[in-house]
């Protein structure tokens, strides 16, 4: 008889499974291997936009900082000119209101002698020879 034995069917059966193990362990370190690849691969393409978008950040940051400083000192310079205009404004306030008052006592008078038609020259040249 040529039929196969218990022990050689068992023989076969065990190669058989320790084939289809080892094919099976070798797609999973294959598999793995790949997914590994391509993690890494999106982990250091997230590390350069990371790194790209904290210098860009960092450079806007840097700017903005430079520029409300520069707008700090130009509203300081804006404060301090607007001060010394108002300033001058007042002292050529003052400066007119000295020059109404010398000049009111002469106003009135000039007035004054407008009313009276005597006191005007013409009737002083009429007066001589």
């Amino acid at each position: 008889m040529n039929s196969p034995t218990s022990e050689e069917i068992t023989e076969k059966s065990l190669a058989a499974k320790s084939a289809v193990d080892s094919a099976l362990r070798d797609f999973q370190e294959e598999s793995t291997k790949s997914v590994q690849t391509a993690h890494s691969k999106v982990g250091i393409d997230a590390e350069r936009i990371r790194s790209s978008i904290v210098r860009l950040t960092s450079n806007s940051t840097d700017e903005l900082e430079k520029l409300t400083a520069e707008l700090a000192r130009l509203q300081e310079f804006l404060k301090s000119e607007t001060e010394r205009v108002q300033r001058e404004i007042d002292s050529v306030l003052d400066g007119i209101g000295i020059i109404i008052e010398a000049i009111a006592p002469w106003k009135t008078a000039g007035i004054g002698n407008a009313q009276n038609p005597r006191a005007n020259g013409r009737d002083k040249l009429k007066r001589w020879p």
